[in-house]
């Protein structure tokens, strides 16, 4: 249908880039060009991660940092991405031989101590935490959880279970992959965002309309770093940037995060 309308490219994203071969049969089976926004999107959990550790006062290079599903095409190249920053990289995946994989490839530039398990209770160690299953029911529970920790979902159906919210006051939990989209966009469409915010995975595809790239960009998955690293460059310079917090599809205040800190530090007495 986006051929007969005359798109130049289409962009998969949500649940359309996690079903099947992230795109190979599709781009193969069309005349246009197909990406699935999951350069980006890697970027911006990433950044996301730096930001949330800035408001909640912890020091990456000191930090225990976790990356739930390390194994999948996002995760890899995210815990690639942290592993340089952080002082602990946890690798979490249900397959323990791809995550001994993971590791030994991820060792060769590592700063980080890196630790693999498919245990989530593992994630008590964390204090931030970066989750990007593909599961199909959310896996985080409030018992996994240290207080004052950062967790960042990308995942969609969410990693994170709801009762996170309802019992732990001392946790912040932000939706991964939101940006800010330049100028008076109009969707014509309710994503459940405020006006002008996309999925970084939307992004990626308006970006390199922008840019002119009419190429098959993210597909198939195998990301590399090279490519997170292009095509944040690309958004970065027609505009796009991260947003700002939101949590279970709500913004996060600046109340709300004094209020996690104020009861992150009593469940630390």
């Amino acid at each position: 249908m986006a051929e007969k309308l005359g798109a130049d490219i289409l962009g998969l994203g949500a649940f359309t880039s996690v079903v099947g071969d992230a795109g190979v049969s599709i781009a193969n089976a069309l005349d246009i060009p197909v990406t699935t926004g999951d350069s980006y999107t890697v970027m911006m959990a990433v950044q996301a991660i730096r930001e949330a550790a800035k408001v909640m006062d912890i020091q990456m290079a000191d930090a225990t940092v976790a990356v739930v599903g390390a194994t999948g095409s996002i995760g890899r190249v995210c815990a690639e991405l942290l592993a340089g920053e952080s002082a602990r990289t946890l690798l979490i995946a249900r397959d323990e031989t791809r995550l001994q994989v993971l590791r030994d490839r991820l060792k060769v530039h590592a700063r980080s101590e890196l630790c693999i398990s498919t245990n989530m209770d593992i994630l008590k160690d964390a204090q931030l935490i970066l989750t990007v299953t593909s599961a199909i029911h959310d896996v985080i529970h409030p018992e996994h959880l240290q207080p004052g920790s950062v967790v960042c979902d990308v995942a969609r159906p969410r990693d994170v279970s709801a009762m996170v919210a309802a019992k732990r006051d001392d946790i912040l939990v932000i939706d991964g992959g939101m940006v800010d989209v330049p100028g008076p966009v109009d969707f014509h469409f309710n994503f459940g965002f405020p006006e002008g915010k996309a999925y970084a995975c939307m992004a990626e595809t308006i970006a390199l309309a922008l840019e002119g790239r009419f190429e098959d960009y993210t597909v198939g998955k195998d990301i590399t770093l090279e490519r997170v690293r292009e095509i944040t460059a690309i958004a970065e310079r027609h505009g796009f940037r991260l947003s700002g917090f939101r949590s279970f599809e709500r913004e996060v205040t600046q109340e709300q995060i004094e209020a996690v800190r104020r009861n992150a530090r009593k469940g630390r007495v």
